[in-house]
């Protein structure tokens, strides 16, 4: 069931995540795809909370006003994971995927996602913060993920949904769909009161 208010937009995910849509597909909103590319680069000083944040709106200002019509709102999001303040953005290629990995095995560390809502007229936007606990990953595993899964295009080298979530993630706290990449609760809540 959809509110009112999210049915009178046209939704517009700026996004080729195939986790995001089909999320947002289960969450029952219609929406269509446009996406624009951008240099996700940020200002070293900013908070972890601020990166997320940043590189949602860098996305969203990517997209001229002129470009919206009266009815469109525009998502985009950008997930982060972090380790202490260390941000492990997607990996270079095989070697940094395994050394990330690595890193991340018998410890604790953040998953953050930012999220923009912008129509014509404004714009609004919010991170969301889970924090996931490894246990400790053999090298073995790392490389079979790694070879098998080629996670060369999610930030921290992983997905949750797929097999290393299943046998690696001991526990998380906060939302299971903001490690994914879209914190479906608080995007719902944030339609509604768009």
């Amino acid at each position: 069931m959809l509110p009112e208010n999210i049915r009178k937009y046209k939704i517009i995910l700026a996004s080729n995540s195939p986790r995001r849509q089909q999320v947002l597909h289960e969450m029952g909103i219609h929406f269509e795809v446009r996406v624009k590319p951008v240099d996700e680069i940020f200002p070293p000083e900013l908070t972890k909370e601020a990166v997320a944040i940043f590189l949602s709106e860098l996305k969203a200002k990517a997209f001229l006003a002129a470009e919206f019509e009266e009815d469109e709102l525009l998502i985009t999001a950008d997930t982060i994971v972090c380790l202490g303040d260390e941000i492990l953005n997607k990996p270079n290629d095989r070697e940094h995927a395994i050394e990330m990995l690595t890193k991340l095995s018998g410890r604790k560390h953040e998953v953050i996602t930012g999220v923009c809502l912008r129509s014509k007229e404004k714009m609004t936007s919010f991170a969301v913060s889970t924090q996931v606990y490894f246990r400790e990953l053999s090298k073995e595993e790392i490389m079979y993920y790694v070879d098998v899964f080629q996670p060369f295009d999610k930030a921290g080298s992983y997905g949750i949904q797929e097999w290393i979530g299943f046998v690696g993630i001991t526990k998380i706290e906060g939302s299971y769909f903001n490690v994914v990449g879209f914190p479906t609760e608080k995007i719902f809540e944030a339609l509604k009161n768009f």
